[in-house]
């Protein structure tokens, strides 16, 4: 089972999987309620320095960007819909490869076209992040994830969660930070212009 973190967290990754160098982050989602209208939730990354800011452009890997890092981080798909059970989009993290000069990877959900849609995350059910180990199968089900619950009732974009190094080790942290100004609004905060 995995560990269940609330807002706030924190979790070493070499205790949740001890030996992990290949992780998977996975975010899941239900659509709750909809006018009929497409529902499409999209997961993105920003690879961060020590500033809190990207480094540069390629640092947000998202459906259009599928690599940053010089490979090091992976966005594995986009799916439109979020139907089916499980991770609905899937993040690949190489730990040992990725850049001296990474603080942090921050994990973001956004919903598209979300005004013009009107929607919003409290029409979403069952939103989740977890991390686990991609070299072992048979620890799909441990690591550590976060449920959102029903902390982003207005909100279009969401800061989920991150990946951060203390003391030469990777921890993971459940952020939960919703954003009323999508992912435009997320990404100008961590130093990109729209």
């Amino acid at each position: 089972m995995p560990v269940n973190l609330s807002k706030g967290a924190n979790i070493s990754l070499e205790k949740a999987a001890p030996g992990m160098s290949t992780a998977i982050v996975g975010l899941g989602w239900n659509p709750r309620t909809t006018d009929g209208a497409q529902f499409d939730l999209d997961a993105s990354v920003l690879i961060l320095g020590a500033d809190g800011k990207v480094r540069q452009q390629s640092d947000f890997v998202f459906y259009n960007n599928l690599t940053g890092d010089n490979g090091a981080v992976q966005h594995l798909g986009d799916n439109r819909t979020g139907e089916g059970e499980g991770d609905d989009e899937q993040i690949k993290l190489n730990l040992g490869q990725i850049s001296p000069d990474v603080e942090r990877i921050a994990f973001v959900a956004s919903i598209d076209q979300a005004d013009s849609r009107g929607q919003n995350f409290g029409q979403v059910s069952d939103a989740f992040i977890r991390i686990f180990d991609a070299d072992d199968p048979n620890n799909a089900d441990k690591g550590a994830r976060y449920d959102l619950g029903e902390d982003a009732a207005t909100e279009t974009a969401l800061v989920f969660g991150e990946l951060y190094r203390n003391n030469g080790e990777w921890k993971f942290r459940a952020v939960g930070q919703g954003y009323s100004s999508g992912l435009a609004g997320v990404i100008q905060d961590f130093g990109l212009s729209v």
